[in-house]
């Protein structure tokens, strides 16, 4: 098994009065108006759930309305080649925030545990990591962070808040611990209860049987069985089990789908026809309340993960039904959040970025009604390691008057490049104790540069490197090699249905010699190449190949956070409000 390495401002005022006067007289118009570096600028980032990179107009979708992120790639720079570290939501969210990629924080496992499971779970973002938002904070930055987190919470109680966002950097938090999930609303698919009610049943059978057989002994002394204590303590584990699987939707709705300001809990259960004007109020109340101060904003959107919680004045308004409804909805969200910078004349000094955590997901489907989102023509989705579908993501910057407007990048980038290019342009200095897999954006984003800073990305799936390319300058060719990709089900679907999503091991193939693919001339990898087609097939999979051990000699041991000793539910890590045994709460009313 193909298993991943343990791994100036100075004085330039009238050089600057100079040039634009030189420029007044010769006639000649500035692609670029405003020098990056003379102001700490303010940062809006806007990162969206499951959402597919076909979703979008600017991206090719005709048929779903986003004229809100499409005005934003017409004012700013849209990335066509911008990738996710990760393919679910965990480890993607962590690369995002730290530029590294997961393998190096934790953030991962080996034993098929993709992501956070439970908000009573002790693992999570470690405290030595250190986010963007730390930094910012440091440089003077009032710093936010709204809706879903879904990197930890407690270590050993239930208020030491070791994971928390307010121990990232964060200064303000509203938002969901874990995150919305199709059991906060009873819908399907289910991403735990139906797994937990099959388990707790079996467990009731298994319980009924043995207290059947042993009272059955006893009636009928065939077999000498003990007394008829142990026959009533099987009852009622029985029926303790039975009424577990019976309950277990509700347990969790109130376990894992609560709000969180700062550190109270003040919203539990979620109210799921509330959250989203919540949310976006609190968005536009952070911008009015901070327009004279730098900050960062973080709005990560609940939106369009299951179960897809759309307010009314959206229903039916899409061509794709309910997963259409909230594409458009959160779109709508994008354009009351873009409207408060104007309004606050905030638009002029904000860098505004807008992505997707990882690609829409392919499984998320009821019969023949697909709850999730499309990926364009990329082969795979969300969860598959290495596939583009489910890494490729909606990458837009827009900072008017430094950024040039209807820019369009064809490089691979980084999600994970938001950390340094955040950071340098907040003032601040990348950690030197530390590898950082980020590269700062914005030579790129300005056409300082034309090649992307990355030479080789590689492309885990918990701790297997399923892919990994490499950017070859000299010839303008992107290439990509596979050696490993899970097993679809049917054969042929394109997606592992029936299952949550696809594995990282088991059911995979391996491949050797590994998959090749020239991802700038054949983008969803429909034609592998082979040694006979392509004279440089050896060379490029030996490069590839001694990256990986390269960045495998970079690694260094570290707990793995989603490892099963992390990422099960302990009672005393459990978050609530209110008083036993009334426990719940409203006070966001």
């Amino acid at each position: 098994m193909n298993r991943a390495p343990p791994i100036i401002q100075g004085a330039l005022c009238s050089m600057n009065c100079l040039a634009a006067l030189l420029g007044v007289f010769l006639g000649l118009k500035p692609v670029i108006g405003r020098d990056a570096s003379q102001s700490q600028p303010n940062f809006l980032l806007l990162l969206a759930d499951d959402l597919g990179i076909g979703d979008i107009g600017c991206y090719g979708n005709s048929t779903i309305r986003t004229p809100n992120i499409d005005r934003l790639a017409e004012d700013g720079v849209r990335l066509t080649q911008h990738l996710a570290a990760e393919a679910v939501c965990t480890p993607s969210r962590a690369a995002f925030l730290t530029g590294r990629y997961p393998i190096r924080t934790g953030m991962t496992s080996g034993n098929g545990h993709r992501v956070l499971q439970w908000a009573a779970g002790a693992g999570g973002l470690p405290a030595e990591e250190i986010t963007f938002a730390k930094i910012l904070k440091e440089q003077g930055y009032v710093t936010g962070l709204i809706g879903k987190w879904h990197l930890g919470l407690n270590c050993h109680s239930s208020s030491d808040h070791c994971h928390h966002p307010l121990s990232h950097g964060f200064q303000h938090f509203l938002g969901m611990p874990l995150g919305m999930m199709g059991d906060c609303a009873v819908a399907e698919p289910s991403e735990k209860r139906m797994k937990l009610q099959r388990r707790l049943h079996l467990c009731s059978q298994v319980a009924a049987v043995a207290s059947l057989t042993l009272a059955a002994g006893k009636l009928t002394r065939l077999i000498r069985a003990p007394r008829w204590m142990l026959v009533l303590v099987l009852a009622a584990t029985t029926a303790m089990f039975a009424a577990a699987s019976r309950h277990v939707g509700d347990f969790i709705i109130y376990a894992d789908c609560f709000l969180m300001r700062n550190h109270t809990v003040t919203q539990q259960p979620l109210r799921l026809e509330r959250v989203t004007g919540l949310m976006l109020r609190e968005a536009e109340t952070f911008l009015q309340r901070n327009k004279h101060h730098p900050f960062m904003l973080l709005v990560s959107f609940l939106h369009v993960h299951i179960p897809l919680v759309t307010t009314e004045d959206f229903h039916r308004r899409s061509k794709h039904g309910p997963y259409g409804d909230n594409v458009e909805e959160m779109d709508w969200m994008v354009g009351q959040i873009l409207d408060t910078l104007d309004r606050e004349g905030l638009t002029d000094n904000t860098l505004v970025y807008f992505a997707s955590d990882h690609g829409g997901s392919l499984e998320s489907r009821v019969g023949h009604v697909q709850l999730g989102g499309w990926n364009g023509g990329y082969r795979g989705g969300k969860g598959m390691g290495g596939w583009e579908g489910g890494i490729r993501v909606p990458g837009i910057f827009r900072w008017p008057g430094v950024l040039p407007a209807g820019r369009v990048v064809d490089q691979p980038t980084s999600m994970m490049d938001v950390f340094p290019t955040v950071v340098l342009l907040g003032g601040g200095a990348e950690p030197k104790d530390r590898v950082i897999d980020g590269r700062n954006l914005l030579p790129l984003l300005r056409g300082e540069t034309q090649h992307s800073d990355h030479e080789f990305l590689l492309h885990y799936c918990e701790v297997f490197l399923h892919a990994a390319r490499w950017v070859q300058r000299d010839r303008g060719r992107v290439w990509k090699v596979h050696f490993m990709t899970p097993n679809f089900h049917p054969e042929g679907a394109g997606a592992c249905y029936g299952s949550a999503v696809c594995p990282c091991f088991g059911d995979v193939t391996e491949h050797d010699p590994p998959l090749l693919f020239d991802i700038s001339a054949d983008p969803g990898e429909t034609h592998p190449l082979n040694p006979d087609s392509e004279p440089e097939f050896h060379e490029v999979v030996g490069k590839l190949r001694q990256e990986a051990v390269r960045q495998w000699s970079s690694l260094s041991q570290i707990h793995q956070q989603l490892g099963t000793i992390y990422n099960i539910w302990r009672p005393w890590l459990q978050p609530r409000c209110g008083e036993f045994p009334h426990y719940g709460c409203d006070l966001e009313e």
